[in-house]
């Protein structure tokens, strides 16, 4: 018999206790990797390298406030804007649901097309977007999901607004980062609300990320001491701030992660510390017979490891193939749109697992030491 033999029989001696061990571990790791994935789904939204380039300018006194249209001709006119378009938050339900997952926005759809520059049309046409004020243009993932097709209608019923929308579809685009929206006329929009000259929020690309902070500040300073100041920020800064109304989940997830953790401790180090106590007799037999105190301790150490790794593999890997290959955002009703468990994410649950193998193997490493050999032999199996 070979040492890496010995310590599998060793580690397997009590299949039952083993299969628990690396049980325990594996759940405790993938709930580990699940909490850590949804920390940085929260508080890190999706960027693409075109959102770079866009800004959004709101009312600084609330995102409630709107913003006069008559706004948009000096902005056309700061230095380094490539685009600009009104961008008004709709907020209606789609169909006879309570909670619709996927926004709708109000946009110039001419000067959109120059804001939107990642997105492909992949059905219909831009064109038919444009020309017909009735139309909308959808994400293929909503598309998909509620099985539309081209020249189909969209009812929405208004929330935030008195009004209803009947809209039908002219185009289907994607690549984007969050390929759900629907955006329509804000002409439309206008003529049912009366018309009243305002915007919920203007949608701004800069030429270049250089001149992204410089077209920031002069967007902040054209509007000064007016009566509809504005406090313009990037795309992903604007996103943040809707993820700030969560509260601090970052710390909340940290304390949980903590008591996870904690809990895999507990469990291994007890399993580990039970199965040597039940083998002092066979490790006093291994001292008599000359083995050192760092071999003994690396035969404990090779067997917690090994459960430890065992369960790591099992765990970060089965959260991984569970979160990778299920539609989280159906399961979620729009919620989550990605669940991404990056190799950085699993790698921190992969170091969890093993140096809680290391120090499970500490206790009983330190009891075998301070055993002796007449002690060992003494004890009952």
């Amino acid at each position: 018999m070979n040492l890496p033999t010995f310590i599998l029989k060793n580690a397997l001696r009590n299949r039952r206790r083993a299969l628990l061990t690396v049980l325990s571990v594996g759940i405790s790791c993938a709930l580990l990797v699940t909490l850590l994935t949804l920390q940085r789904e929260l508080t890190v939204p999706p960027e693409s390298q075109a959102a770079s380039l866009r800004i959004i300018a709101r009312n600084k006194v609330s995102l409630a406030q709107p913003l006069p249209a008559k706004q948009l001709r000096v902005i056309e006119r700061i230095p380094g804007v490539v685009a600009v378009s009104p961008f008004t938050y709709f907020g209606g339900n789609f169909r006879d649901e309570t909670l619709t997952s996927f926004a709708q926005f109000a946009v110039d759809p001419v000067r959109f097309r120059g804001l939107l520059v990642e997105a492909r049309v992949m059905e219909g046409s831009y064109e038919a977007f444009e020309k017909d004020r009735l139309s909308c243009m959808v994400g293929i993932e909503t598309v998909g999901r509620y099985g539309l097709r081209i020249g189909d209608r969209m009812k929405f019923t208004g929330t935030f607004y008195p009004v209803d929308l009947d809209l039908k579809i002219a185009a289907v685009f994607g690549g984007t980062i969050d390929d759900r929206g629907v955006f329509f006329h804000h002409k439309l929009l206008d003529e049912l609300s009366g018309d009243p000259g305002t915007v919920g929020t203007w949608y701004i690309r800069a030429a270049s990320p250089e001149v992204a902070n410089d077209v920031i500040a002069r967007l902040n300073g054209a509007f000064a001491n007016t009566a509809a100041e504005v406090r313009a920020e990037t795309e992903r800064a604007f996103q943040l701030g809707f993820v700030s109304m969560l509260g601090n989940v970052k710390m909340l997830v940290l304390l949980i992660s903590g008591a996870v953790v904690f809990t895999l401790s507990l469990v291994t180090i007890s399993t580990m510390s039970m199965a040597i106590r039940e083998r002092f007799r066979e490790l006093a037999v291994l001292k008599a017979l000359g083995f050192q105190r760092r071999e003994l301790f690396a035969f404990i150490l090779a067997e917690s490891f090994g459960l430890a790794a065992l369960g790591a593999l099992l765990g970060v890997g089965g959260a991984w193939a569970l979160w990778t290959h299920l539609d989280l955002q159906k399961l979620t009703s729009g919620f989550l749109i990605y669940f991404e468990v990056t190799p950085r994410i699993m790698a921190w649950g992969a170091a969890v697992a093993a140096l809680m193998g290391v120090v499970a193997a500490l206790p009983p490493a330190w009891q075998t030491a301070r055993m002796s050999v007449t002690e060992g032999l003494q004890t009952l199996d």
